[in-house]
């Protein structure tokens, strides 16, 4: 076995999603130690672990750490070299991981990559979360190529060349272990949601790039902790964001770029009244209630005040809305955008 590259599943009352997708990982990843890291669950997780597969690894943790602190805590006691971030519902294939590790082994100045994340449920379709990798645009909206907001694309070989991208998904995300320490890993007070975005963008900020392989495939199932449909998936997007932009942005563009959010967020919050779904309307209002008043974040961005500030590489950070090129210029894929 190669301890050189480890993968991490984060599990969390998901023995399910163990027994559907663990399979595939356990048969196509010799080269690397798999381990499980259980967020204290309260399922028969462990058991059906220990009595189906009681050579892995696995750690165990006390209490529910969501994502972020989760993998922050059982990332104290993995010390290979790269580590896969996994999430508990992908479906790896054949030689997933050779074309990664090659990547980094190869490319010191690449930090992280992913693979190209396709749908489970639809294999034909990119994934939501990741699909060929993903960007932002300058409020800090977050798309992918293979995805633009709501729309997924067919892949259809489109996407078939590797490229530098702005932030590699969570739900597969490769990385060197000597990088995600270095930048202090997640930051925990995010709980889930954009947690993965931030961590690139601090990575980018480091002097590192990040990468998307195209011959590496998995299968995302997705929404397997917060459905989108969820108002809670919602309030931590949305609250999220907003805590990135503050660590992040460059000073002369952090007031202007909060308010044109403000403004987006009230525009947003008023149409899911209009259409009665005013659980969103709170969602987004709570959410910002809690970035303006909360005072978790204050003092991340004076702790990241001695790394160059990372917003001006045009081709990973769109400098035109995305929401306003998908709603009223009609540009759905990311092709269209860079054309």
């Amino acid at each position: 076995m190669n301890n050189s590259t480890a993968i991490v599943i984060l599990n969390w009352n998901g023995v399910e999603h163990l027994k559907t997708f663990l399979p595939s990982v356990v048969a196509h990843s010799q080269q690397a130690e798999i381990i499980i890291a259980d967020n204290a669950s309260t399922d028969n997780s462990i058991h059906w672990l220990k009595t189906n597969y009681p050579l892995l690894k696995i750690i165990t943790l006390y209490q529910n750490y969501g994502y972020a602190g989760g993998y922050n805590e059982a990332l104290k006691c993995v010390d290979a070299e790269y580590i896969v971030l996994l999430n508990s519902d992908v479906e790896v294939t054949a030689g997933w991981l050779d074309p990664l590790i090659h990547c980094l082994d190869n490319n010191p100045s690449i930090a992280a990559c992913q693979p190209k994340i396709k749908s489970y449920s639809d294999k034909k379709y990119f994934e939501y979360a990741g699909a060929a990798g993903g960007y932002i645009d300058y409020i800090g909206i977050p798309f992918c190529k293979g995805r633009i907001i709501d729309t997924t694309e067919i892949d259809s070989n489109q996407y078939n060349e590797s490229a530098p991208i702005f932030w590699a998904s969570g739900a597969c995300l490769f990385i060197r272990n000597a990088v995600f320490k270095k930048a202090n890993g997640f930051d925990a007070d995010f709980f889930a949601h954009m947690e993965e975005i931030d961590l690139c963008w601090k990575i980018h900020r480091l002097g590192y790039n990040i990468q998307y392989i195209a011959e590496s495939t998995v299968y995302h199932l997705g929404g397997a902790t917060l459905h989108k449909s969820n108002p809670k998936k919602t309030y931590l997007n949305v609250r999220n964001s907003l805590w990135m932009l503050q660590k992040h942005l460059p000073t002369n563009k952090l007031i202007p770029i909060l308010f044109s959010r403000m403004l987006l967020d009230g525009v947003a919050a008023l149409n899911f009244l209009r259409i009665g779904q005013g659980k969103y309307l709170v969602a987004i209002f709570n959410a910002h209630m809690s970035f303006y008043f909360s005072g978790k974040n204050k003092g991340k961005r004076k702790a990241l005040s001695h790394l160059p500030y990372y917003y001006n590489n045009a081709t990973l950070i769109l400098k035109k809305s995305i929401i306003g090129l998908y709603y009223l210029k009609g540009k759905k894929t990311y092709s269209s955008i860079f054309k």
